[in-house]
């Protein structure tokens, strides 16, 4: 009976989890100053476009950390299941 105790919390907070997600409002997460929008919005088509590059390449480090996390993870996954 006791084992069923962290199940059943570990699958309500899977579902409670979606619902909060759900429920934030959008302008939680655009939480941008409105100086730094109309300063970027004010800027030259040249400098928006340095912008939308910058932000792009900036993506690429986590990404890629990220993937390598998973694929060690993957070629992992059978090392401890092994009784050697």
């Amino acid at each position: 009976m006791d084992a069923t105790k962290p199940a059943v919390a570990g699958m309500l907070a899977r579902a409670v989890a979606p619902l909060l997600v759900l429920a934030s409002p959008a302008a939680l997460y655009a939480q941008s100053c409105a100086m730094c929008y109309q300063s970027a919005a004010a800027s030259g088509p040249r400098s928006i476009h340095a912008l939308k590059l910058g932000i792009l390449i900036l993506m690429f480090p986590p990404l890629l950390i990220t993937a390598g996390v998973f694929y060690l993870a993957y070629s992992k996954r059978d090392q401890f299941n092994q009784n050697s």
